[in-house]
């Protein structure tokens, strides 16, 4: 890895992306990166983060896609096809920009979504593995029913307020997910034709009470995968496990890194 600073900016393209970076605990040890839900931010993992470098050892790469967090702001709206674009186009970039050498992409909604385009679309020989917490491969009535009732919430409650704390542009971040998800035409999204290309392992992390996906979601990962797919359900969790049960989120995500690096020297096995 690049000698990165713990917080800072990456120039990519003409958007400056805030980031977020913890040192692994050996110099050779692989790299975890993370990447962030529909309205996400650096700040918004919370200190998960953490809790995974300290369980795995890997370095973990933690940034917030343009429109989000401190990064820059985007044109509105946003194309139906961003998280298609963010895979082919800005996340090859990023993983350059900061030497990624060999580890796994972590994603969470939209963000998962993103690192499963991505890991079908990259025959990318350092990539060992994927996790998904609460992906979305197709649209769900649940998913737009639960985003635009969001969408009032964020027109008449004190949500904007909250959120401002996580995006200096809560607008932006905002409206660029909920239009896209909200757009008529959005119905016809589907990514599952990437599934079948992935060959690296796939561990879906799912809250049996996700407001905005069914377990649909997760059997279209065992359809259509023809590498190894691990599923965790976790109980009492809706859309995001790692916040509503962080601990048997952290130890799935832990065990299954563990278990897609355990060739690599730099990862020491620590996973509970």
């Amino acid at each position: 890895m690049t000698n990165l600073t713990p917080t800072g900016f990456l120039s990519i393209g003409t958007a400056s992306l805030e980031y977020k970076w913890l040192a692994p605990q050996s110099a050779d040890a692989p790299t975890i990166v993370m990447l962030h839900e529909g309205l996400g931010s650096v700040g918004l993992w919370g200190d998960f983060p953490e809790k995974l470098q300290q369980a795995t050892g890997a370095g973990i790469f933690l940034y917030a896609r343009a429109g989000y967090g401190q990064s820059s702001s985007v044109a509105l709206p946003r194309p139906l096809d961003y998280m298609q674009r963010e895979a082919l186009d800005v996340l090859p970039k990023v993983l350059d920009a900061i030497s990624f050498k060999r580890g796994l992409l972590l994603g969470h909604s939209d963000g998962a979504s993103i690192a499963a385009i991505y890991a079908g679309s990259h025959q990318d020989h350092r990539l060992q593995g994927i996790a998904l917490i609460a992906p979305h491969f197709i649209v769900e009535d649940v998913s737009v029913k639960s985003i635009a009732a969001i969408k009032t919430t964020f027109e008449t409650t004190d949500l904007k307020a909250k959120l401002s704390r996580w995006h200096k542009d809560v607008d932006n971040a905002f409206y660029g997910w909920n239009g896209a998800w909200l757009d008529p035409k959005f119905r016809d999204w589907d990514i599952s034709e990437y599934l079948a290309y992935i060959r690296v392992p796939v561990l879906v992390v799912q809250g049996k009470d996700d407001q905005y996906g069914t377990l649909r979601q997760v059997e279209i990962a065992q359809e259509e995968c023809y590498c190894p797919v691990d599923v965790k359900i976790i109980s009492g969790a809706g859309h995001s496990p790692q916040r509503e049960s962080p601990v048997a989120t952290l130890e799935a995500i832990a065990q299954f890194a563990t278990a897609a690096l355990r060739d690599d020297q730099g990862l020491q096995g620590r996973a509970a």
